[in-house]
């Protein structure tokens, strides 16, 4: 599972946890961060095969700071792992993105560069930056936002049909397509909506009564301890507000937190933790 490698010339002592899907997507970035953090640092390269081995390579991580060779999944899961230990706040760590481009939107929107090399040397050499950590009533993490959309397609569609009565069906359309004129297009259909109670700090934003297109709550990149919350209503301006706590309830729904999705569930609130985990970015040089 994991492989002590050669100390470098810094004094750096890091974890690496090398996530199985990177190693599997692109062993050539993989093997580039390897070689700079060993050359930069005291590393302790882990390799494991899933999430209990993932999780028990960082909780034996020590003093060591821990540096995630992964995608925003690995780094969604390493931030949950030690909120469960109830200091994320005071571990700090890295993030070599290594994975498909729409994998890595959460990395690249919270500051992490591109590139394995460019990663690899913030890992070593950048600044702890304090992120807010969006918590649910469930202890579940979100890194981002929290996104509430309405039904994207309605159930019971129609199955596709087979055989002989396929063949009869689209002979008979084609007929119909020949004998008569071309009808207009059809109107657009009308958005989607679902009814849904949200609550700001206690303040109420909209009822059931008002349907609404999605809801979002997000949290906004730094230390602030508030998050954003929008709320679409159909054919009228978005309601914003900021927020400690957002409560949000109604018939069963599902979110998407980050890139998991969640539910369904029929209430849920999350919470903001100001400055509660720390991620290593690049150095802001001001000029």
């Amino acid at each position: 599972m994991s492989a002590a490698q050669p100390p470098g010339d810094g004094a750096h002592q890091l974890l690496v946890v090398i996530d199985p899907v990177a190693r599997r997507t692109d062993g050539e970035s993989v093997r580039i961060a390897k070689d700079v953090l060993s050359a930069g640092s005291h590393a302790k390269i882990c390799l494991p095969d899933g999430p209990e081995e993932f999780a028990r390579a960082l909780s034996r991580r020590g003093s060591r700071r821990p540096v995630v060779v992964g995608d925003d999944r690995a780094l969604r899961r390493a931030v949950a792992l030690l909120h469960q230990e109830r200091e994320p706040a005071g571990n700090a760590l890295a993030l070599i993105p290594v994975g498909a481009a729409a994998a890595l939107e959460l990395a690249h929107s919270l500051g992490v560069p591109r590139g394995a090399v460019a990663a690899a040397r913030t890992a070593l050499d950048g600044a702890v930056r304090k992120l807010d950590l969006l918590v649910d009533d469930s202890d579940g993490v979100v890194l981002g936002a929290v996104r509430i959309p309405a039904l994207s397609a309605l159930p019971g569609a129609v199955a596709d049909r087979t055989g002989v009565t396929a063949v009869w069906d689209s002979c008979r359309s084609l007929v119909r397509t020949l004998v008569r004129p071309t009808p207009p297009p059809p109107s657009p259909a009308p958005p989607r909506t679902h009814r849904l109670r949200v609550e700001a700090d206690g303040v109420l934003l909209n009822d059931l009564d008002r349907p609404v297109e999605s809801v979002t709550v997000t949290s906004q990149g730094g230390d602030g301890g508030l998050a954003e919350v929008v709320i679409r209503p159909p054919s009228a301006d978005p309601v914003t507000a900021e927020a400690k706590a957002v409560t949000v309830s109604g018939a069963d729904f599902r979110y998407r937190a980050d890139i998991q999705v969640g539910g369904p569930v029929r209430t849920r609130t999350w919470t903001v933790r100001a400055g509660a985990w720390g991620l290593m970015l690049p150095v802001v040089v001001e000029g």
